[in-house]
């Protein structure tokens, strides 16, 4: 049935929601600080609230705590952040030459620093998403916490037995001593509003990650802390620093970063030479040029990474490293505070007949062109734009201006699915940026059919490059899948990498302007399937054969010198 004019579809609600959020965040970041439970705070839960992302489960349950949405907002932030009432975001100020020992979250790479019992600091230098992506996070923590807060009160508002049991299981967890666990979970299914089966296995999945604390330590702080402002006005405040504020969108970080890659090209006497641009996890490439002639084995390169891929097997990805350092790779560390580690390949110091058969090269094209492939990892949201912008510029020395020879410019990113399942391939036609009018199609040198005839599902198609993956939800998403846009998935930098790539292509004449493009995503998550977001659990295994199907795609097509990919 269609709407009638005066009324609105819940998609519609839900993009006004995000853009309601959005200005609000950004309001709050210009201001400086904001209280999560003050006015401004409580119209940013109440987006989310309306929004309901689909990452973090159906959080409109006043009881009900979201405990797959929970681990993972904990897993990307700061081991103890729930102890604290004072959250600063800052940016690089010096704290990495302090004494302060960094907390680094594994799954989102940043450095922190316990300054206090009560406090935080937390660096932001990847730009605005990563803003906008850390206060979504603490928004919903905020939330949580109300809700255990309830649920340890009375109707009288009297702490409940279940609560002042919770206490003594923390003291007895903290001092090593022993308790009953069947019993601490019954106290602890009551406070989170779960039954006990569901309890028992978030105590499992959160115990599994060292870099978290546990779910009693967490449901008791993030209670405590609510029922001290609730009672105490002991109010929690969320800041800025203002040489934050002053440097978030100006490149600062990104120039550093690709400065620092530029400088060790033309010291390595590398600036004449063709340059092919891949921006993928930092072992996948590394792995296809080395594994096989690093561990001795004959193995399919698919195998060897599936092994390599072992949480065991620290010692074998050292060896591989090892060899690769040694037989044409260099590494630059990052120390911009970009946290994009950079490698460089030298095909030519690279023994040809040590490669896997995988690897289609030319001998020929390697030996006379001597390319050299330059992998850049992951970037993050508005992130991309700042370093493929900086990076696509001439590098500037004594007042000359030497470009830099790219050749191919190659993406490879984990997506949320539309159509299919974890481990699927997307291919892209075009990247349509949400929540505003640009759209950027591009000719993509990979297509559908190099990835048919592998097991996985193969999509072609629109992707939507969203401006944060913990803020969709089904009725948005089903809108971009069934609408004309008929996308096939969403992710967070394809956008801005291509309006970086076309700037400098088209407008600024800095790079070739028929530079070959090259863009293949595997899915991560389907969030249209129960289940299926990213909160429920990684890809895992799963993920290697995917990844290093499109790596080889894209090392053959670079391999072989041939700009055409039919004929590869």
């Amino acid at each position: 049935m269609s709407l009638k004019p005066t009324q609105r579809s819940r998609a519609q609600e839900s993009r006004a929601a995000i853009q309601r959020l959005y200005i609000a965040m950004r309001h709050l970041f210009i201001r400086g600080s904001y209280k999560p439970l003050g006015i401004s705070g409580e119209a940013m839960i109440e987006s989310i609230m309306l929004l309901q992302p689909e990452i973090y489960g159906p959080i409109n349950d006043p009881e009900r705590v979201e405990l797959d949405g929970l681990l993972y907002v904990f897993q990307r932030l700061p081991k103890g952040i729930e102890e604290c009432r004072f959250i600063k975001l800052i940016s690089r100020e010096g704290f990495e030459k302090s004494n302060f020992q960094p907390i680094v979250p594994p799954k989102r790479r940043r450095n922190c620093y316990r300054i206090d019992q009560e406090e935080m600091f937390i660096e932001m230098t990847r730009g605005r998403s990563d803003i906008y992506d850390i206060l979504t996070h603490l928004t919903f923590m905020y939330i949580e916490a109300e809700k255990i807060r309830r649920n340890s009160e009375d109707q009288k508002l009297r702490k409940k037995r279940d609560w002042k049991m919770l206490e003594e299981i923390v003291r007895r967890e903290e001092e090593g001593e022993e308790y009953n666990r069947d019993i601490a979970y019954t106290y602890l299914s009551t406070l989170l509003g779960r039954t006990y089966e569901e309890t028992v296995e978030a105590c499992r999945r959160f115990a599994h990650d060292p870099d978290v604390n546990s779910i009693f330590h967490i449901t008791y702080w993030l209670g405590k802390l609510s029922t001290q402002e609730a009672r105490e006005q002991n109010d929690r405040e969320i800041s800025f620093t203002s040489a934050l504020r002053e440097r978030i969108g100006h490149h600062y970080y990104g120039e550093i970063w690709a400065r620092n890659i530029k400088e060790y090209l033309y010291k390595q006497g590398w600036m004449d030479r063709p340059v092919h641009i891949i921006s993928a996890n930092p072992h996948s490439v590394m792995n296809s040029f080395y594994a096989s002639a690093a561990l001795g084995q004959k193995d399919e390169v698919e195998d060897l990474a599936r092994e390599l891929s072992i949480e065991g097997n620290a010692e074998l990805r050292q060896k591989v490293l090892d060899y690769a350092l040694s037989h044409g790779m260099h590494q630059i560390e990052d120390t911009s505070g970009t946290m994009i580690t950079v490698q460089i390949f030298d095909p030519t110091k690279t023994e040809l007949q040590t490669l896997p058969p995988e690897l289609q090269c030319n001998a020929e094209y390697i030996e006379q062109q001597k390319p050299v492939i330059l992998v850049m990892d992951y970037a993050f949201g508005e992130q991309a734009y700042e370093t493929m912008d900086e990076l696509l510029k001439p590098y500037e020395l004594e007042g000359q201006r030497i470009p830099l020879k790219v050749e191919s410019i190659s993406i490879m990113g984990k997506a949320g699915i539309l159509e299919g399942g974890k481990g699927d391939i997307m291919v892209p036609t075009a990247h349509v940026f949400e929540g505003t009018a640009d759209n950027y199609p591009f000719d993509n040198h990979l297509t559908g059919a190099d990835f048919e005839g592998h097991g996985l599902k193969v999509l072609e198609g629109p992707m939507i490059t969203v401006l944060g993956t913990s803020l969709q939800n089904m009725d948005i998403l089903r809108y971009f899948r069934r609408s004309s846009w008929k996308a096939i998935g969403l992710e967070m930098e394809g956008a801005h990498y291509q309006k970086a790539i076309q700037a400098a292509a088209k407008i600024r004449k800095s790079i070739n302007e028929n530079v070959v493009l090259r863009y293949a995503y595997y899915a991560s998550d389907n969030p249209l399937v129960t289940g299926g977001t990213l909160s429920s659990g990684s890809l895992g295994l799963d993920g290697v054969k995917p990844t290093y199907l499109i790596t080889m795609k894209m090392l053959n097509q670079i391999l072989s010198g041939v700009s055409d990919p039919a004929k590869v």
